[in-house]
């Protein structure tokens, strides 16, 4: 256990020494690593949750032909091209296996009914008419017609979900066609989670002067609980170096991953930064980017902690930009962060930014090609409305000019947060 200051070169606070957010986001992903532990939940509650290994289907699906339509099943081989006339011998339903069906004759069929033996084609119901109980074609038919054979879908013993794969609604679904009951999956993510500030209140309670209600606590904790971690909420902690310290040290028995917000600025009430050097160390601090520059990443004893900043548009953000990143591969999920969308920033930066900027928009879908993105009027730290007024955000490149209309970088919030 390190209990000095590291000596990442971050911390001797010259901006030009400061991570830009490609190295902040690289050095978390490469920092994190799977938890490795399984456990088998039910297919109702496994949503959301990530697979801990490949899943095999153990049959086909479907399990035999059967027909796309409701109509007659039939032999096209006993259809001429100019049609024919075939007595119905069976009515056959889903669910119901028909007998073999006899040379020169049909059978009434409904959609997903399996097809009786001999048959290889299905007319639709519209296409036929009934002569008493003879069925009259009036074209030729095709082999296979209105037919879905066996394992159109899927072939036993292929892989039909990998490991890594966090399950959406959809995939549950397919999980219950196969008949699986139950899935492994990685244990959930327990990140234990607290705020500083003794300016913050909890909602309910009355604000005295100064005071100001706790976002960060519900904007952080939702968060996390829609990435399915278990979160160990160890609520508001007292601007002090004792408290703060002590904090961290039951953080760091009680969970996998420690996120704070607040307390990593410069300032004489910010406890965090030396109460983690104190229990741990620091390996990355500040981060070339607006907002969210007071970003930090260490462990407390050996458990990897995350500090956020305490303005609640940057927690948010850099929870969606650096903590996603690493708590996907914590929990072994196959991709760490989304590949960006591409959209035109209708403004010139006629002065290149000393900070990468992460801009609240929404995309205007209305142009010819690519979407153009408008920011929200207001785009300070303390504005919250603006991540619920945006879609995503878009990256404005530091150290560069741009003409208006530029092509960049966006990233919506059900990616981030997805």
């Amino acid at each position: 256990m390190s209990t000095g200051h590291s000596d990442c070169g971050c911390f001797n606070n010259p901006a030009e020494q400061m991570l830009s957010a490609d190295e902040a986001r690289r050095t978390l992903i490469e920092m994190a690593h799977p938890l490795g532990d399984a456990e088998a939940v039910a297919l109702s509650d496994c949503l959301g949750r990530v697979l801990a290994a490949d899943v095999v289907s153990p049959l086909d699906v479907p399990g035999h032909d059967n027909s796309a339509m409701d109509g007659y099943a039939l032999r096209s081989a006993d259809v001429g091209e100019g049609g024919a006339r075939l007595p119905v011998s069976q009515r056959i339903a889903a669910g119901h296996p028909g007998d073999p069906l006899a040379a020169g004759t049909c059978a009434r069929i409904f959609t997903g009914a399996p097809m009786p033996g001999g048959a290889d084609a299905v007319v639709m119901q519209e296409e036929v008419e009934l002569d008493g109980e003879v069925a009259v074609i009036g074209r030729a038919v095709r082999a296979g017609e209105n037919v879905r054979p066996r394992a159109n879908d899927i072939a036993r013993g292929a892989v039909v979900l990998q490991a890594g794969t966090r399950i959406r609604p959809q995939m549950v679904g397919l999980l219950a066609s196969l008949g699986i009951p139950e899935v492994m999956v990685v244990r959930r993510l327990r990140v234990a989670l607290l705020n500083t500030g003794d300016e913050i209140v909890e909602p309910g309670e009355p604000l005295a002067p100064g005071q100001i209600y706790n976002s960060n606590r519900y904007t952080l904790t939702a968060t996390l609980q829609q990435a399915s971690c278990e979160v160990v909420d160890l609520g508001q902690v007292e601007d002090t170096f004792e408290a703060t310290r002590e904090a961290l040290l039951e953080a760091a028995r009680s969970a996998d991953l420690i996120v704070t917000s607040g307390g990593v600025s410069v300032g004489e009430e910010d406890h965090i930064k030396a109460a983690v050097q104190a229990e741990g160390e620091l390996s990355l601090w500040r981060v070339r980017m607006k907002p969210g520059k007071p970003l930090a990443y260490g462990k407390v004893r050996e458990t990897p902690f995350i500090g956020l900043p305490g303005n609640p548009v940057s927690a948010f953000i850099t929870l969606c930009l650096f903590g996603m990143p690493y708590i996907r591969v914590a929990q072994g999920r196959s991709e760490a962060f989304p590949l960006p969308q591409r959209a035109r920033w209708p403004k010139a930066v006629e002065r290149p930014l000393k900070r990468r900027e992460f801009v609240r928009v929404r995309l205007d879908h209305a142009a010819d090609d690519l979407p153009l993105a408008e920011p929200f009027p207001r785009q300070g730290s303390d504005v919250l409305t603006s991540t619920v007024w945006a879609d995503g955000v878009l990256e404005i490149p530091e150290g560069m000019a741009l003409p208006g209309n530029s092509i960049l970088n966006y990233w919506s919030f059900g990616e981030l947060l997805a």
